[in-house]
């Protein structure tokens, strides 16, 4: 065999220097300890014959362990601390961002509902002009028709011949108006004209609880299977022109010239007419004498 081959050795291991430094310097302290002892007594005291037990690698392992397991629990519970407060601090953003948006939405429904409270205001206020405004023009219309006739009638007056003329006229057409009595379609006119008055004025109504002159013309004279047009200047229009002393019943009056006239009505017998007059009044029976019609025009 070669003198340079590899003898392995039967020695054993050396213990690492770190191992070795902390036994030596454990039982260096031990020694120590009982050596300051003795020399700290009395001269002729007995040796010291207690057996003192060197701690052990393996104590010291155990309570570097507990120590690390120790430090681990609190740095865990550090750890869960931590994350409990920042849940908590979410939650509360969360809940006041929530609240910010609720009272942004109810700001937002209050703000809507006032809007809508002033525009229906707004419309009450404009309607209530609006039929003001028109029943003003009503009255000066009737002013200057009452005028139109008182002058007339002054006319009229100069002329004793005429006025007896006249005279003679008017009681002969009131008496033909008190026996008056409508009949066929007339009939069905007239009871459909009778049964809406009461009702609601509004402009551009045909019913059935609220009505214009023309529509309720219009509605009533669709009872005798007749269909007239919508507007009240058409209505005049139609059928045959009439006089005044000469009305039967389901005639149409209307005020104005007869191809533009602004109002109709119906004639219902004895001297009266049904119409819907203006929002102030609604559907009314009114003598002729109240508001005399221009004209009058016959369908039936």
């Amino acid at each position: 065999m070669s003198q340079t081959a590899h003898i392995p050795s039967h020695r054993k291991p050396r213990r690492s220097a770190s191992k070795l430094a902390l036994r030596a310097g454990v039982a260096g302290g031990v020694l120590s300890t009982i050596a300051v002892a003795g020399a700290a007594g009395p001269a002729n005291a007995e040796p010291v014959t207690e057996t003192i037990e060197m701690p052990t690698l393996g104590s010291l392992g155990t309570d570097l362990s507990s120590a690390v397991a120790a430090s681990a629990e609190a740095s865990e519970q550090e750890a869960l601390d931590q994350s409990l407060e920042a849940q908590e601090a979410a939650a509360l953003e969360k809940a006041a961002k929530d609240a910010k948006k609720a009272k942004a939405e109810a700001d937002r429904k209050a703000e809507a509902e006032r809007a809508e409270k002033a525009r229906k205001e707004a419309e009450a206020k404009a309607e209530a002009e609006r039929a003001a405004a028109e029943a003003r023009a009503e009255a000066r219309a009737r002013a200057s028709r009452d005028a139109a006739r008182t002058q007339i009638a002054a006319t009229s007056a100069s002329n004793s011949s005429d006025s007896g003329s006249s005279d003679s006229s008017d009681s002969s057409s009131s008496a033909s108006e008190s026996t008056q009595v409508a009949s066929g379609s007339a009939a069905a006119i007239v009871a459909f004209a009778k049964a809406q008055v009461g009702d609601a004025y509004v402009s551009g109504g045909t019913g059935p609880n609220s009505w214009d002159c023309s529509g309720l013309v219009q509605a009533a004279y669709r009872q005798a299977g007749i269909d007239l047009p919508r507007i009240s200047y058409s209505q005049s229009s139609m059928g045959t022109s009439v006089s005044l002393s000469n009305l039967q019943p389901g005639d149409i009056l209307y005020w104005g010239s007869r191809s533009g006239s602004y109002h109709v009505a119906i004639y219902v017998g004895g001297g009266k007419y049904v119409g819907a007059q203006n929002p102030s009044t609604g559907v009314v029976e009114r003598s002729l004498d109240w508001d005399t019609p221009s004209g009058a025009v016959r369908i039936l």
